[in-house]
């Protein structure tokens, strides 16, 4: 049985390792100058969801019963246990995927500590190659990797939508983000909704167009 308290205790101290993002970024951002970002280099920095998105994530999953949960984007896996305090209660499971490894790893362990992994499946890799022929439905749908594969990640996992199907779209006033964003505003299927200052958008279809 999983102690609620335990993923407390992981998420608790994930935070308290989080702080030493802003240092990292400064260490980082000059590079940024000369050259593109690329996913190797924050692979020390969590980049996590604030606290209070990851309870409404959980709140969301009861509130609407949601079971079958597809995440982009595991970094450390602070987003991954909140969902997981959600998924236990519906009696759900969780995909998420992270492209590097390092982090992968010290996700697994965090997943461990807390008590959840028998819910989590963990896929290291590349998300479209990760996620390719998935088959079956997807309740929620959490974006929170790298920007400029939500769109190509969303269209590849679109047919395992249904009319209950919830998207969570983090840094949504990214530049990547909103270009994807945008192509969604222009499809009459969807409905989008702004949250948290625009940083998240929630998608979800248009029930005329079910």
């Amino acid at each position: 049985m999983v102690k609620e308290e335990n993923i407390e205790i992981v998420i608790d101290q994930l935070y308290k390792d989080s702080r030493l993002d802003g240092l990292k970024m400064l260490k980082v951002a000059p590079k940024f100058i000369f050259s593109p970002m690329l996913p190797e280099d924050f692979k020390d920095v969590y980049l996590s969801i604030s606290r209070k998105q990851g309870e409404d994530l959980r709140k969301l999953i009861l509130k609407k019963n949601i079971k079958d949960v597809v995440e982009f984007g595991t970094s450390f896996g602070i987003s991954t246990l909140f969902l997981a305090q959600g998924v236990i209660e519906t009696k759900g499971h969780i995909i998420t995927t992270e492209l590097i490894e390092t982090k992968a790893i010290k996700a697994l362990q965090n997943f461990e500590k807390a008590g959840v992994s028998h819910i989590i499946d963990l896929r290291i890799g590349d998300a479209l190659e990760t996620l390719k022929n998935h088959q079956s439905s997807i309740d929620l749908l959490l974006l929170d990797g790298w920007k400029d594969l939500y769109l190509p990640l969303f269209k590849m996992l679109e047919p395992n939508f249904h009319k209950d199907t919830v998207i969570y779209v983090d840094n949504a006033n990214m530049s990547d983000a909103q270009e994807f964003l945008k192509v969604l505003k222009n499809d009459t299927n969807y409905i989008l909704q702004p949250m948290y200052d625009r940083k998240v958008v929630l998608v979800t279809l248009s029930q005329d167009k079910v």
